[in-house]
């Protein structure tokens, strides 16, 4: 149930983000949500690679590069997505993630996922 909650509302997050980004074009709430199914399984398997393959440069860029890796994955989604779902370029790319979790932190705050999540956390780390 968790995931559904945060599916949807990163769904609407990156249907703000792209109401704001003149770059970036999604059509419609259903590719919003396609475009949060694909950017949940990218950040799942492709950027933990990523990120492994880039320690260096994230360690002297003191973890800015952690940025350019999130363009990456939003580029690669528009990759994947055919239709509904536009970005225009490199920097359109890097603002867009840059709302996203911007946006979503603030769901997120706004719904209590956060705290749910922290809670249940907390009592894993009890037992």
């Amino acid at each position: 149930m968790n995931y559904i909650i945060k599916i949807i509302s990163i769904s609407l997050a990156v249907f703000v983000a792209a109401e704001i980004l003149p770059g970036v074009e999604v059509e419609g709430f259903k590719w919003a949500l396609i475009v949060a199914l694909t950017l949940s399984i990218l950040n799942s398997f492709v950027k933990p690679v990523l990120i492994f393959m880039t320690i260096p440069a994230t360690i002297v860029t003191l973890g800015l590069f952690l940025f350019v890796i999130n363009a990456c994955i939003v580029l690669m989604a528009d990759w994947f997505i055919e239709g509904g779902f536009q970005v225009e370029n490199f920097w359109y790319a890097l603002l867009f993630s840059i709302i996203l979790s911007i946006t979503t932190s603030i769901i997120e705050r706004i719904t209590g996922q956060k705290k749910k999540t922290n809670e249940a956390k907390k009592k894993l780390n009890l037992s």
